[in-house]
């Protein structure tokens, strides 16, 4: 076998031997290879065999030396099988193995070519080594077919095995890395089309180094390239001059990469450059090219100049478009070419490079001066040039970071107001870091994000600007620089900046970016989900809380329990699903019930959320676990926390539902919430929240509270409530004695007149802080015996109804009816002084007033204190003694047209004098039950059957007659016999018969003729009425004046 070397060659294309010679030297050979035992020639092979699968095992990055190697493996197993039998000692079994043999040492020949070569000449020739492995294994597999056959018998235990791995071996296809090929084709089209420039070899080098695994850092490129240049020298060494050109063509293009450039040259040839325009005025911009720099065809200056056989230098497309056209003369003489070659003139492109860097630099100093004048339109141009320059050439990112620019800048943007100029530097700022790691690792380690975040809450242009720089900032060639990310999220504002771009920006685009942001850095670190969730973004924390660990999960639970949220924040967590969750984490651990329940509290003050809960079933499972009684008290505390909230509507106990909507049964709640008062030492946490929930519930449903002061004397466990050292426990408890005093007021009573218990009521009734306790001692006032005259005297004793007055100025509606209720006490007709007190006290215009309300309720029980008041005003009234007809006013002070004597509001609580009459009148027209009856009761009062004659007519004049006759065809029974009851005193007066008798007697024939009440007692008034009306004639001429005018 001839050794792989060139000396080897040379001695063997050195001496020619006579073919006779060769053949018999051929045959010594083979004669001699009989001599050696085939067990040794098989072990020699297996060792052989080994050796190769190992080493190609090792080649870098190479599959199919890889397949190789575990093919090798393979047959070392069956040629130690065959080693274990014995083996056929036949010509066809030592043919096969020498054929084994050669083909193994080629295999071996090939790990040993490619083992330590550089990795980008291995991308290089990736086809053409996945060719030579191929072709290798199948010879392989050829081989070990031919040693199968003539070793049948011996094999026959393992035949299976062989016959397969032999078959794979001759079939096998290997193909180099899809990838691999599109970048090797990328590039090679690149390089026929001449594409030279320095983002073709950014790009080219970054992907090549990806391909081989080599990071993109200039220290590690460099070393690259150096192993790459050696590959090139022992191709020159080998003549091969195809591959020589191509390989060149390569180093050049990947050495215009920025990361093939040592950062340290680069800075030295900046100062070289910069020392060199010294000499040029500050003010100058630009050199003019020398003009061997110009193309004779272009007319530009030339950037790969080559020069003719006759020295004219041309531009090299422009002088292959010039002969591709037909051309065969020198575009500068015009003379005829006998030769058309050319080649490139490396001088002068050099030259034509350091004046172009020349001309940088003169712009770089430039665009510095522009940049530190402060004005803003030198500044703008400043940008621009600074622009211009990076496109030109790459190393200019590099030469404006070294000169400062790029310090300067950042700061100019912190401190400019003008829109234009932070827009422009931000645009700038990313032309300097796009691709350039160095760069970008300067800017990030200048904080220079300080400035370039609060961008993003500006407007769209320069927040589109600010969110692309910073993307860009966060990348490297590989993807997120997570260093860099993880530093970004250190700022405190950043978050809320990209959750403004996100969800407030106007630009799509930007908040695509920005939510892109988002998720890697909540990916970093959680905690910047619940940063994002504070500034207004909650999807992210909701995900985390559904599809989260356990961890994550109460990580982000706890976020929100901490956060402050207003109802459209809270409506909207319950929307996105935020419920569910939480109600599984309540039925878990200890911490997952507290943080869970915390939620739901906070969530539950929105009545969307409210209707979630419920739906889910969650005040089922709060109510399990409140009334618990191996329930941690926390747990408790959150649990009456909800109920609270959920009780808390008008129409809370919707909400009191099971996991299927059915209505849960309310009794065992509230009788559990009550006997839980009886603890002395219930916590306030717990008694406050449980109050208000079974206040709440005791507010819908009146039947409830009936049976709970029945069952279990609600009453009594609410008492020593009004006691407590809180007040807002004493509020709460009032509010509840008030709905439970409507069914056992005695015990309340008691209660009360014990020492400085009516006290603590007045002080409720004083409270004008709080309007729902001022209405619930009032309505307990209202629902207490008015038989209790004790507590009357008390109460006038103590102000109370002072107290109560001042509600009727000043409370809310549903307290001054409490109030006006709580007032009949004082206004007992058997009990003059309490009257008089209330009317000293003011109440009276107050009455009046609140006939005109807008409350039925308050009209309604208006009219009736009116009405108890004016019971009294007749036996008040100071009568003179008559002289002649009581018709004639005696002179002195006026009469009272009702009461025939001296009235005044608050000597005889007269209604007249009050001016509540026109009022009470009214009352009598709408239709309106509760208003009417109380009112036709009122007005009764001012006719008395011992001297109708003055009543009747201050009803006729005030034009009360007639509403109440219609009374009579709409009213109910119990307001028609009200009426019949006036209408029977009124009627006592001839001229009330002669001036309404025909609109009477129709009304009244209807009433008397119809089913008016079974036992007839109505039809017999109105009868009796009927029969007024016929004692009289019409004939008779009337006393009043005007009557019938």
């Amino acid at each position: 076998m001839v050794r792989r070397g060139n000396k080897n060659r040379k001695v063997l294309y050195r001496f020619h031997l006579p073919s006779v010679l060769i053949k018999g030297l051929a045959e010594n050979i083979r004669m001699a290879l009989e001599l050696i035992p085939i067990g040794t020639i098989l072990a020699v092979l297996t060792n052989q065999v080994i050796k190769t699968a190992q080493a190609a095992k090792d080649v870098f990055e190479k599959e199919s030396f890889k397949v190789l190697s575990k093919h090798l493996f393979d047959i070392e197993l069956v040629l130690k099988e065959l080693q274990l039998q014995e083996l056929n000692d036949s010509q066809a079994a030592r043919l096969a193995l020498e054929s084994l043999e050669t083909d193994v040492k080629r295999a071996n020949s090939l790990v040993e070519k490619y083992k330590n070569r550089a990795r980008f000449y291995l991308f290089v020739k990736c086809r053409h080594i996945v060719k030579e492995v191929q072709d290798v294994t199948r010879d392989i597999g050829r081989s070990l077919a031919a040693l199968s056959l003539a070793n049948t018998e011996v094999l026959s235990g393992i035949s299976d095995q062989v016959n397969r791995l032999q078959n794979e071996m001759q079939r096998v296809e290997f193909e180099a890395s899809q990838s691999q090929l599109q970048v090797f084709d990328k590039l090679n089209q690149g390089l026929k089309d001449q594409t030279l420039d320095q983002g073709f070899a950014n790009d080219m080098l970054a992907e090549i180094a990806m391909a081989v695994g080599v990071p993109l850092e200039p220290s590690e490129i460099s070393k690259e390239l150096a192993d790459f240049r050696k590959e090139k020298e022992e191709a020159a060494s080998r003549k091969e001059r195809a591959e020589v050109f191509f390989l060149e063509q390569i180093i050049e293009l990947l050495s215009r990469a920025d990361a093939a450039r040592d950062y340290e040259e680069v800075k030295k040839q900046y100062k070289q450059r910069v020392q060199a325009i010294e000499r040029y005025d500050t003010s100058e911009e630009y050199i003019q090219p020398l003009k061997p720099f110009i193309c004779c065809i272009k007319g530009t200056v030339m950037v790969e100049p080559v020069s003719l056989s006759t020295g004219t230098t041309c531009e090299r497309g422009a002088i292959i478009a010039w002969f591709d056209s037909g051309k065969r003369t020198d575009p500068e003489t015009h003379e005829v070419l006998e030769d058309t070659l050319w080649r490139s003139n490396l001088p002068l492109r050099q030259s034509i490079e350091e004046w172009r860097e020349l001309n940088y630099c003169l712009k770089i100093r430039s665009s510095k001066a522009k940049l530190l004048s402060g004005v803003e339109t030198s500044m703008l141009d400043a940008l621009s040039q600074m622009q211009d320059l990076m496109r030109e050439n790459s190393i200019n990112k590099d030469w404006i970071m070294i000169e400062g620019l790029t310090d300067i800048i950042i700061s100019i943007l912190g401190n400019s107001h003008n829109r234009d100029v932070k827009r422009k530097i931000l645009i700038t700022l990313k032309d300097i870091v796009e691709g350039h790691a160095r760069n970008k690792e300067k800017v990030v380690e200048s904080q220079g994000w300080d400035h370039i975040v609060p961008c993003l809450g500006r407007d769209s242009s320069i927040s589109k600007a600010a969110i692309e720089l910073l993307y860009e900032l966060l990348q490297d060639r590989s993807g997120w620089n997570l260093s860099v990310c993880r530093k970004l999220s250190q700022q405190c504002s950043t978050i809320l900046f990209l959750v403004y771009t996100l969800l407030k920006g106007t630009v799509r685009e930007s908040a695509e970016i920005a939510e892109k942001i988002l998720m890697k850095l909540f990916d970093i670190d959680e905690e910047n989900i619940s940063c994002a969730a504070k500034s207004g973004w909650y999807k992210p924390l909701i995900d985390r809380i559904v599809h989260g660990t356990e961890t994550s999960r109460l990580s982000m639970v706890r976020t929100l329990v901490n956060m402050e949220l207003v109802d459209s924040n809270l409506k909207l967590l319950g929307e996105e699903g935020v419920i569910p969750p939480l109600l599984e984490m309540a039925s878990g651990n200890i911490e997952a019930k507290q943080l869970s329940l915390s939620a739901l509290a906070e969530l539950s003050s929105c009545n969307t959320n409210k209707e979630l809960v419920a739906a889910s079933g969650g005040v089922h499972l709060v109510l399990k676990l409140a009334f618990s009684p191996h329930v941690r008290s926390i747990i408790v505390v959150k649990c009456y926390e909800i109920l609270e909230k959920f009780a808390s509507d008008a129409d809370g106990v919707k909400f009191f539902v099971d996991e299927n909507g059915s209505q849960l049964e309310l009794e065992p709640i509230v009788t559990n919430l009550i006997a839980l008062q009886q603890n002395p030492k219930l916590a306030y946490n717990v008694r406050r929240p449980s109050l208000r929930t079974l206040l709440g519930i005791c507010k819908f449903d009146a039947v409830l509270v009936k049976k709970a002061v029945v069952t279990v004397d609600a009453i009594s466990l609410v008492l020593p409530l009004l006691d407590d050292s809180d007040s807002e426990i004493r509020e709460i408890a009032i509010s509840l004695l008030f709905l439970f005093s409507q069914h056992e007021p005695e015990g309340v009573v008691e209660y009360l007149l014990k020492p400085r218990r009516l006290e603590v009521l007045v002080g409720f009734l004083e409270n004008d802080d709080k309007d729902d306790v001022q209405m619930a001692a009032a309505g307990i006032l209202a629902n207490l015996p008015k038989s209790e005259k004790s507590l009357t005297t008390k109460l006038i004793e103590l102000d109370g109804h002072t107290a109560i007055i001042n509600i009727l100025r000043t409370g809310t509606m549903k307290a001054k009816e409490n109030a006006l209720s709580a007032l009949f006490r004082f206004t007992d007709p058997t009990n003059l002084e309490s009257q008089r007190t209330l009317v000293e006290g003011g109440a009276y215009p107050l009455l009046v007033n609140f006939l005109r309300s807008s409350s039925v309720t308050a009209k309604a029980r208006a009219a009736a204190l009116i009405g108890n008041l004016s019971t009294s005003s007749q036996k008040l009234a100071v009568v003179s003694k008559p002289s002649g007809c009581w018709c004639f006013k005696p002179s002195g002070a006026p009469v009272c047209q009702a009461h025939g004597g001296t009235c005044s509001v608050t000597s005889t609580f007269c209604v007249l004098e009050a001016k509540a009459l026109p009022d009470l009148v009214r009352l009598l027209s709408g239709e309106v039950y509760e208003t009417a009856i109380e009112a036709i009761q009122t007005l009764s009062t001012l006719v008395f059957e011992a001297s109708p004659q003055r009543g009747a007519n201050v009803l006729h004049e005030a034009d009360a007659i007639k509403p109440t006759l219609e009374i009579l065809t709409w009213g109910t029974d119990s307001l028609k016999e009200e009426a019949l009851s006036l209408l029977e005193k009124v009627f006592l007066s001839k001229e009330m018969v002669e001036f309404y008798g025909s609109t009477a007697r129709l009304s009244l024939a209807g009433l008397t003729g119809s089913n008016f009440h079974e036992d007839g007692r109505h039809r017999r008034k109105a009868a009796r009425v009927l029969s007024l009306l016929e004692r009289y004639s019409r004939s008779s001429t009337s006393i009043i004046p005007g009557l019938y005018g």
